[in-house]
């Protein structure tokens, strides 16, 4: 039997986990699982029912939905792009999850404990047969504190905060989109989004001590999926 490990790959927003992730279980054959994806559902949800009045979160109102059940989060593969798009509720919501309305608040449903044990719960059922890449801010930490190859992965906030304006530029269906989004708004979200993920008190971002770091700042994707599938190659053979 072909030997099947868990690869968990942690790091700061934007720093280009996903691309990495995606890109090398579909090298290997293995299942891939973006968990910051399953996050901006939630996060979604709870803005399409009104749970975001006046900058706070009617947590209570969240907390009952998700012990109601009433948030299932799922993932299609497409046949199109290769890829597993994310689905809330049986709706596909993979574009609109990625948007800046979404990304502005993502931190802070994800700091929130209930939310963090029932998507935990989740992803390791998810990863009980290994052959599994996922990728987030605590999977070599609290989800899969076991996996075999652990990265954690860097950039400084201004390059992550450039990658993510390209991505949306790249997205936007209009010049009026276009138009709306700005370098400056995105950077500060990035710096938000890491202190908050940071300094959450459940499950927050940091470095497991058998992570490698990968800094790919100056990397480009074909560099830094090279240099990943290397690592993944030398779990392999010891």
């Amino acid at each position: 039997m072909e030997k099947k490990i868990i690869i968990a790959i942690d790091g700061h927003s934007s720093c280009g986990k996903s691309t990495m992730a995606k890109q090398l279980a579909k090298q290997i054959g293995y299942v891939y699982v973006d968990t910051g994806a399953m996050y901006r559902a939630v996060t979604l949800y709870a803005m399409r029912n009104g749970m975001f009045p006046d900058e706070g979160i009617r947590e209570g109102e969240l907390e009952k939905a998700v012990k109601n059940g009433d948030i299932q989060i799922s993932f299609k593969f497409n046949p199109n792009t290769g890829r597993p798009d994310t689905y809330l509720n049986n709706e596909k919501v993979e574009d609109e999850i990625r948007q800046m309305a979404v990304s502005n608040r993502v931190s802070r449903i994800a700091a929130l404990p209930f939310v963090r044990a029932l998507l935990t719960e989740q992803q390791q059922a998810m990863g009980k047969e290994k052959g599994i890449v996922m990728d987030g801010r605590d999977i070599g930490t609290a989800v899969f504190p076991q996996a075999e190859l652990k990265i954690f992965v860097t950039a400084s906030a201004k390059v992550r905060a450039q990658r993510r304006y390209d991505e949306l530029m790249n997205k936007a269906k209009s010049e009026e989109e276009k138009a709306k989004l700005n370098f400056e708004e995105i950077l500060k979200n990035v710096e938000e989004r890491d202190y908050l993920d940071s300094h959450r008190e459940s499950s927050p971002l940091r470095q497991a001590e058998d992570a490698v770091v990968l800094d790919n700042s100056e990397m480009t994707i074909e560099e830094q999926n090279v240099w990943l599938m290397g690592k993944f190659q030398e779990k392999l053979n010891k």
